[in-house]
């Protein structure tokens, strides 16, 4: 078997060899695959191309048997750019970072964890103690989640474990497993956002979910709401955001994710056409709440069992796309 890295996934080479079970050719390229010339040329001499992002290609490639996105979004990936042979699988293990991340930023801004820590003095104690501010607890309050997938299932499980009300939307409003208090469908989301204390953006991005964040719906959240965006920046749009938190129509947001990035033919792009940085009230990070030592571990190790899978001719794992059977046969 060979395997072709492409971008941030070279730089799991040695992972990823330390899970397989058969023996592998490893090829890495270190840049995006985006814009590419000679992408697709590189990716028909090989079996397996593991690669978060696909560029469009005037010439499909036509040879790999899989795509392995090594993570959960399929955004960057450019279908028609693939064989039609080629098996197409995702793979998940960051829910439980990004889980941590959010209730992370729930508590911290409930405790109002950076004023409290500045109000300490060692040569003005009794001051400070006796000048203590109560602060918020996050049991009680009300998440909602955007989304009750993979992400959206472990911070409600979480959740639950500090006393929060949780209630989700999803396009399907069964949820039968979930520590949710009630799950609605996408048609009743500003009966969530009038109730949520804490808004977690938790869905995939999709031609449904872009924008789906909009004037309306910030508006129609509670002024003291806090806005916590792990998925994708674009379901929230953007300056309708910058406008509401400049203004406090909400209290603040913890925003993860972002609405350009420094890849491809781009790459010192800023993360925003504004400067969310530079409001008080908004918490920003280099899309980090999922990228700990421990999911790199996991997301290998199932890439690997993947790759011996395809190898062994078994059933794949985390399948999004199958091939077309008529040009398999052929």
């Amino acid at each position: 078997m060979k395997i072709l890295l492409v971008g941030e996934a070279a730089n799991h080479r040695n992972q990823l060899a330390n899970w397989l079970e058969i023996p592998c050719e490893i090829l890495t390229v270190p840049f995006p695959a985006d814009g590419d010339v000679s992408f697709a040329a590189l990716a028909d001499t090989v079996d397996v191309v593991v690669s978060l992002r696909i560029p469009h290609l005037a010439q499909p490639a036509r040879q790999f048997r899989l795509l392995q996105v090594p993570g959960a979004g399929l955004d960057g990936i450019n279908f028609t750019s693939l064989p039609e042979t080629a098996w197409v699988c995702n793979v998940f293990e960051h829910e439980i970072p990004i889980a941590e991340y959010v209730l992370m930023a729930m508590i911290h801004w409930a405790t109002g964890f950076d004023a409290m820590r500045q109000a300490f003095s060692f040569d003005n104690w009794a001051t400070a103690y006796r000048q203590r501010i109560p602060h918020q607890e996050i049991a009680g309050k009300t998440l909602g989640l955007l989304g009750l997938g993979h992400i959206g299932k472990a911070i409600a499980k979480r959740a639950r474990a500090f006393g929060m009300r949780i209630v989700a939307v999803q396009r399907s409003s069964v949820d039968l497993e979930g520590p949710t208090d009630a799950v609605l469908p996408l048609d009743r989301l500003h009966e969530m956002l009038q109730q949520s204390d804490f808004l977690v953006i938790a869905c995939p991005l999709t031609e449904e979910t872009r924008g789906i964040i909009g004037k309306a719906e910030l508006e129609a959240m509670p002024n003291s709401s806090v806005l916590i965006n792990v998925s994708r920046a674009e379901i929230v749009q953007e300056r309708p955001l910058y406008d509401a938190l400049l203004a406090r129509r909400i209290a603040g947001a913890y925003l993860d994710v972002w609405y350009r990035y420094p890849i491809g033919e781009n790459p010192n792009a800023k993360p925003s056409s504004m400067h969310f940085d530079r409001l008080p009230n908004v918490v920003c990070t280099p899309h980090s709440s999922a990228w700990t030592d421990g999911i790199f571990e996991r997301r290998y190790r199932f890439i690997a069992g993947n790759i011996t899978r395809l190898h062994n001719g078994k059933p794949l794992e985390n399948v999004v796309r199958m091939p077309n059977r008529e040009r398999l046969s052929r």
